[in-house]
């Protein structure tokens, strides 16, 4: 048996400001660090970010086949062959940290690697760090407000396609979409049939030198070509302006 531990570490949507202290203790306090890297081996926004923090000797460098989204097996392929490579180091340390952008529990590769690295090597205790999400970061630079009262909050990936974004804006609250930019057209079309344009903001790598902040309305004359795939949506629920109305 094992008992090494793997460590989920959220390091936020790109600001490096925007990491926790307990995230930056377990980067640190780890004693390799693992980031995942797209097969064309740029530098990715938790690599950047952990590079704040830690030196790059002991940064681990580990190839997922991120950009690829359509050959489920060779996606399914590359999340094994990283999984292996953890193994290997947990099985060398006592401690391996997974750093991750936004939250390790929220639409993170972080769960599939655990899932295989668990059954790779018995024993294995498994944690995470919770970090900022995209969405919290889009809000407070927006001034966005994500929730109020007794408002219900539905996130959705638009990878999932834009009809299960649609279907959230057909309902109340306030809606979150993350990953929509190759799907700009289709999400300005959802978000005029439903009524929900207004009062929409999306932003696109928040924090860091490329920074996009906008209306929501300005999605439909944009080709969707040039939108980061990570970008984020919010389009808040219909409020008439009163306060504690909803308390």
């Amino acid at each position: 048996m094992s008992g090494n531990r793997l460590i989920g570490v959220g390091v936020g949507p790109g600001d490096p400001e925007l990491v926790t202290v307990k995230g930056v203790n377990a980067l640190r306090d780890a004693e390799v660090v693992v980031v995942p890297v797209m097969d064309t081996l740029e530098q990715g926004r938790a690599e950047a970010t952990v590079l704040h923090y830690v030196s790059a000797d002991k940064v681990v460098r580990v190839v997922f086949a991120l950009n690829e989204r359509t050959d489920r097996a060779r996606r399914e392929a590359a999340w094994d062959a990283a999984g292996r490579r953890v193994a290997e180091l947990l099985r060398a340390h006592s401690a391996v940290a997974f750093a991750t952008i936004g939250d390790p529990n929220v639409y993170s590769t972080f769960t599939y690697l655990a899932q295989t690295v668990a059954e790779l090597v018995p024993g294995t205790v498994v944690e995470t760090v919770p970090g900022i999400t995209a969405m919290q970061d889009l809000a407070a630079r927006s001034g966005a407000v994500l929730t109020e009262g007794t408002e219900p909050l539905t996130l959705v990936p638009v990878t999932a396609g834009a009809a299960v974004l649609k279907d959230a804006l057909e309902g109340p609250g306030t809606v979150v979409a993350y990953k929509f930019g190759r799907l700009a057209a289709e999400v300005a079309t959802a978000l005029r049939e439903t009524g929900r344009t207004e009062g929409a903001v999306w932003g696109s790598a928040l924090g860091l030198p490329g920074e996009s902040i906008r209306p929501a309305a300005e999605l439909a004359g944009l080709d969707a070509g040039t939108l980061p795939y990570l970008s984020t949506l919010i389009v808040p629920a219909p409020r008439d302006g009163g306060r504690g109305g909803k308390l």
